[in-house]
């Protein structure tokens, strides 16, 4: 597959390469030694106007088509993993409300949004809930036209300087969505540390104990919060981290290609053996056939096309695998060097890890693109018997496939 940019994609995609080479570049090493994203670097996102990049200029975005958006993803992502993610759940919580929120919510929130002027961050996961999101503990229980929450959070991305946060919980036993603010009083931010990576992503435990909020702030309706607005966001999300991983690839390619031509052994340029090839083939390949994924979500979303969803998951799906091999071959080819933090590819072998586990994790993609893979098939044969006047195979058509959340 051919991916062609247009000028203005060529032009923005020039544009963030250079903000990144001086904006993130020369502090990404530094923001993971010290588990903390610069303020500096988050007013640069917001002042380029990338925190709103998606939202229309309607609310003072960018109105950025999906794959130039992917393309920022990606330069980002190549450098540094944990801003990139702050871009993530940035977008998550604006597309949340841009979809689903009221009109009052959207005319007060997306234009802070927009400027950066309001952090977002997204409150899913809890410490006895991860993949499975129904299972949420948080509760809410309505008091006259108040809302009270009590529960606990964790892994919220940014949500240490987050000032607002889109948190979900359990309303009269139906999943639902909230708007709360980091002024809330009883609402308590414990920061997080000592991480296998994206270390600068700034994550905390929430505590919400007897947190009181307007009923207003409830995004779409009571029970909707999982189907509905939680599905919109993490469709985003997969898609910002399919483009990241395509960008943490290229960078350890990248790595490996200078590395290679640099160091001797045995009297040769690890470039000359042929092992060496074999693993640099590999990354070359794995890289453009994860980037052409992304690039087939992207012309789907550009499109409106409701196949964009499932070709997300499978983007998402192929580009974190690949991008977690090719970083463990990338230190493999740095050795003793790949295991210090003298060497990017170390950094970049712990945040690919990440990848595999955050906006579903490799083995509940699977289990999604699995149940798609059948239910397509069953399509298929019910289009194709009734072309030929052949029943479908009756094993496939009785089959019952759920995707899981």
């Amino acid at each position: 597959m051919t991916i062609d940019l247009t000028d203005q994609q060529q032009s923005a995609q020039a544009k963030f390469r250079t903000f990144v080479a001086e904006t993130v570049s020369p502090y990404a090493s530094q923001w993971d030694r010290e588990e903390s994203t610069s303020p500096n670097a988050i007013a640069a996102l917001a002042q380029q106007g990338y925190l709103g990049a998606t939202l229309p200029t309607l609310y003072g975005g960018q109105a950025m088509d999906a794959l130039t958006f992917g393309l920022l993803n990606e330069e980002i992502g190549r450098v540094c993993s944990s801003l990139r993610s702050l871009l993530t759940v940035h977008c998550m919580v604006s597309q949340a409300l841009l979809r689903w929120g009221s009109r009052d919510q959207k005319e007060y929130w997306l234009p802070r949004l927009a400027t950066g002027d309001t952090i977002a961050a997204f409150g899913l996961s809890e410490p006895n809930v991860g993949s499975d999101a129904q299972a949420v503990e948080t509760t809410a229980v309505a008091v006259g036209d108040r809302i009270v929450l009590n529960g606990h959070k964790r892994w919220i991305t940014y949500g240490q300087v987050a000032d607002l946060l889109l948190v979900f919980a359990q309303w009269q036993g139906q999943m639902s969505a909230f708007l709360v603010e980091r002024s809330c009083p009883n609402l308590s931010i414990q920061p997080m540390s000592g991480l296998l990576g994206v270390r600068a992503s700034m994550l905390a435990e929430l505590r919400f104990e007897d947190c009181v909020i307007p009923q207003a702030n409830l995004v779409c309706r009571q029970g909707l919060g999982l189907s509905h607005v939680a599905s919109t966001a993490l469709d985003w999300g997969r898609y910002s981290v399919a483009w990241g991983c395509v960008g943490i690839a290229q960078a350890c390619l990248d790595a490996c290609l200078l590395y290679t031509s640099q160091r001797q052994q045995f009297g040769h340029y690890l470039k000359e053996h042929q092992l060496i090839q074999q693993m640099i083939t590999n990354m070359l390949v794995n890289v453009r056939a994860a980037r052409a994924l992304c690039y087939q979500a992207a012309k789907l979303r550009v499109a409106g096309d409701s196949r964009s969803i499932m070709e997300t998951s499978i983007a998402k799906y192929f580009a974190s695998t690949a991008a977690s091999q090719i970083a463990n071959d990338a230190v493999q080819i740095h050795g003793g060097n790949g295991c210090s933090g003298d060497y990017p590819v170390e950094r970049y072998f712990r945040d690919a890890k990440i990848m595999e586990i955050i906006e579903g994790s490799t083995q509940i993609q699977q289990m999604t693109l699995a149940a798609y893979g059948y239910q397509d098939s069953v399509a298929q044969q019910d289009t194709s018997s009734k072309s030929h006047g052949k029943p479908a195979d009756p094993v496939l058509s009785t089959a019952t496939l759920r995707s899981p959340s």
